[in-house]
């Protein structure tokens, strides 16, 4: 089995997602390469918790690694792959690895998505929106990226389903652990036809500090972004914040005036950091090339 594979797999089981320092370094030197200085100390212990990465190393191989993504129906795809998303190396921390479950031929089709993201407690109206939002990219043949989380998430990534389309939902746990369990259902019918992504092994647990690193994946993975209903302060901004540092356009749905789930929205947009977008045809007005439009 290729030698850097293994490394690969056992740094992606040892390393925090989201690091740029590790990040980095494997791009730059090679996971064999990052994997034996760890191991041999030769990393200042005390910084980007060294000593910690290297006590786990010591804990795995790289066999039982992949052999554990391939018990959970998972694969490893690496930039050894040619179907790695070459999209996500925009990152300033782009993930080591990632583990998918579903079908594989997707991710060429990532390269026409787009994220929909939002609350987790949605009105009525934010719900349709992220449904017909969802089912209009699929109609057009485009991919729709969210986080598999209740809510907006939900309602984008039912929309494309429900319009035979293809859709990736980027987890905050791995690909074992459903989360949250009420969507299993929905999990289960994107293996089918979509993608489940993640940045940790399949057992990991999905813990807060994990949904916001995961969210700069989904703004990474996508051409454009849609806010769709969003507090003043939410997490469906952080992914904003991440499209734009790597210059991908957003774009908001505005709400009523006096509705809180839509204050994150109207902020993006009077502040002149998201696009204000009424229907899928002003989304599709942003993301098709001209020559297409």
């Amino acid at each position: 089995m290729n030698s850097e594979l293994l490394a690969i797999g056992e740094l992606f089981a040892a390393i925090e997602g989201g690091s740029e320092f590790w990040s980095n370094e494997v791009i730059a030197k090679g996971a064999e390469v990052v994997r034996d200085d760890l191991l041999a100390d030769r990393y200042s212990p005390n910084k980007n918790s060294a000593a910690k990465i290297a006590d786990r190393l010591r804990t795995l191989k790289g066999a039982e690694v992949l052999e554990e993504i391939d018990r959970a129906g998972g694969i490893l795809i690496t930039r050894l792959n040619e179907d790695w998303p070459e999209a996500i190396d925009d990152l300033a921390a782009p993930p080591i690895a990632l583990t998918i479950k579903g079908d594989r031929g997707g991710l060429l089709r990532m390269k026409n998505s787009v994220a929909i993201v939002g609350t987790r407690n949605p009105t009525s109206y934010g719900a349709r929106v992220a449904g017909d939002f969802g089912a209009g990219l699929a109609d057009r043949d485009w991919s729709v990226i969210s986080g598999g989380a209740i809510g907006i998430d939900s309602y984008a990534h039912k929309g494309a389903l429900i319009a035979e389309g293809f859709t990736v939902a980027v987890l905050g746990g791995g690909i074992s652990k459903s989360y949250p369990s009420t969507n299993q259902a929905m999990f289960e019918e994107i293996v089918e036809t979509g993608l489940l992504i993640s940045e940790v092994m399949p057992q990991v647990p999905a813990l807060p500090h994990r949904f916001l690193i995961r969210n700069r994946l989904i703004a990474a993975l996508s051409k454009a972004t849609v806010v769709v209903e969003a507090a003043f302060r939410s997490g469906s901004l952080r992914t904003a914040r991440d499209a734009a540092e790597i210059f991908r356009p957003v774009m908001a749905v505005p709400g009523p005036i006096s509705a809180p789930t839509s204050e994150g929205c109207h902020r993006l947009i009077s502040e002149r950091c998201a696009e204000l977008v009424a229907s899928i045809s002003d989304v599709m007005e942003l993301v098709l090339p001209v020559g297409d439009k």
